[in-house]
């Protein structure tokens, strides 16, 4: 192994917001270093792995600032506290800019006014520390070492308030925290949810068995701290896993699950369910959706990869009729109760394979006007985007939360007949490197 210290200039920054420079002609990347800044880097190289630190920043960038949080530099959670929110800002409209200016110009990002404590969920995991006392925190980048975590910057401090008091009831009921490596103890993670329109707040105690000593007295111990909680779930999760939720629940308080409003529609959320973790950055990204579909009221719309139903029933007033699809059957079940709940009745949602659907939509000649895309990071696969070609709808809503893989699934269906309209940064995840991007295409007649 060798180590070697090199004064150097920062000459860029990485999809993951790092710095990047030169050692040797030979491109390193180092975290918390932004571009233009001089620094005094250890470089490390063993074998084939080659690992940098910043040292000492000799020439500070103006958009370094300190960090909020105590835990920033061990934690991982958040990747660019060191820079100012105008910084971080810029960086992400430079990323959007490098990969897709080809295909428009791109519009401003759409940024949050503040960018702190966004999160309406919350994943504490439950440890001890070496003296034994009960810890809760998140694992520290690339290990299962707990950090404890007091305080977080970018979740609902309500949440924290409420895990303190969870850590407080463990040490006076003796609870143990599950310990992964011995397979023994307890409770292993507390997940809350709130409904940041609603107050409504989800507490999910993710437990090793289903035999819980005491549980009437912890319930009604939290719910006297904290009367502020709607709802009480006990998850069982007994495997060695690295899945958070087990599939065994009991609702121990309340009705199981909360309501929250988003865009005028009320959706109901589980523990399971997925909804997205900033609400106030959701209703500015789906609004801007909603107006790049232009809907005039009689169109029939696709909403691939619909979840829950929430660009579904937001899309449906704008639309004649709205279609969606989902391989998560758990998911399609709360869609068609939010729809119920809504008094929505022009949408259908099928279990199903998106691309399988679409090939039977464009073999039955099913005419669709819009389709609404949110994949997960890793973007859409050739067989989906070619079941989009086919049915060869006028407008394509791509919504995304990788721009890397949007941009690799852009170059498909602009080679297939579609043209990039308008493309809309939006700063879903302040302090992390995440940029959520939408790209409305439309098909070219003679493509």
């Amino acid at each position: 192994m060798s180590n070697e210290t090199v004064k150097v200039k920062c000459i860029g920054m990485d999809e993951e917001g790092k710095g990047i420079i030169k050692v040797r002609g030979r491109e390193v990347h180092v975290p918390y270093l932004i571009e233009g800044e001089t620094a005094v880097v250890e470089v490390s190289q063993k074998k084939n792995f080659v690992s940098a630190r910043a040292v000492k920043i000799e020439e500070k960038s103006k958009y370094r600032a300190a960090p909020k949080c105590p835990h920033f530099y061990q934690c991982g959670g958040c990747q660019l506290q060191h820079m100012s929110y105008q910084g971080q800002s810029e960086f992400k409209q430079n990323i959007i800019e490098k990969l897709m200016k080809r295909y428009q110009k791109i519009n401003p990002i759409l940024t949050m006014e503040d960018p702190y404590h966004y999160r309406n969920k919350m994943l504490s995991t439950m440890a001890h520390d070496e003296k034994g006392r009960v810890v809760s925190g998140i694992y520290e980048e690339y290990s299962h070492k707990v950090i404890p975590i007091e305080e977080c910057a970018i979740q609902d401090r309500c949440a924290d308030e409420i895990i303190a008091s969870v850590r407080e009831i463990m040490r006076t009921y003796k609870m143990k925290a599950y310990d992964e490596d011995r397979e023994q103890g307890f409770l292993r993670h507390v997940l809350i949810k709130t409904g940041f329109v609603s107050g409504e707040i989800m507490v999910v105690l993710v437990v090793a068995s289903p035999i819980f000593p005491g549980k009437n007295n912890f319930v009604s111990t939290l719910l006297k701290k904290h009367p502020e909680i709607t709802t009480i779930v006990m998850n069982v999760n007994n495997r060695k896993t690295s899945m958070v939720l087990g599939e065994t629940e009991k609702v121990l308080y309340g009705k199981g699950y909360i309501e929250d409003t988003l865009c005028g529609c009320v959706f109901q959320i589980s523990p399971k369910s997925f909804y997205q973790i900033n609400p106030i950055q959701t209703e500015v990204l789906y609004e801007k959706a909603i107006e790049m579909a232009g809907l005039k009221g009689s169109e029939t719309v696709l909403d691939a990869y619909c979840g829950i139903g929430t660009i579904s029933l937001i899309a449906s007033k704008g639309a004649k009729h709205v279609i969606g699809v989902e391989l998560n059957k758990d998911a399609v079940k709360d869609a068609v109760k939010n729809a119920k709940r809504n008094k929505i009745t022009n949408t259908e949602f099928y279990n199903e394979d998106a691309g399988q659907f679409m090939v039977r939509l464009a073999e039955a000649r099913q005419k669709i006007d819009t389709v609404f895309m949110d994949p997960p990071r890793g973007g859409s696969d050739e067989r989906f985007l070619a079941s989009l070609v086919k049915l060869g709808p006028k407008k394509v809503i791509y919504i995304s939360c990788n721009p890397v893989t949007q941009e690799r699934d852009l170059k498909f269906l602009t080679a297939k007949g579609y043209k990039v309209e308008e493309i809309q940064p939006v700063d879903m995840f302040p302090q992390t490197f995440h940029v959520e991007c939408i790209v409305k295409l439309s098909r070219q007649i003679n493509g």
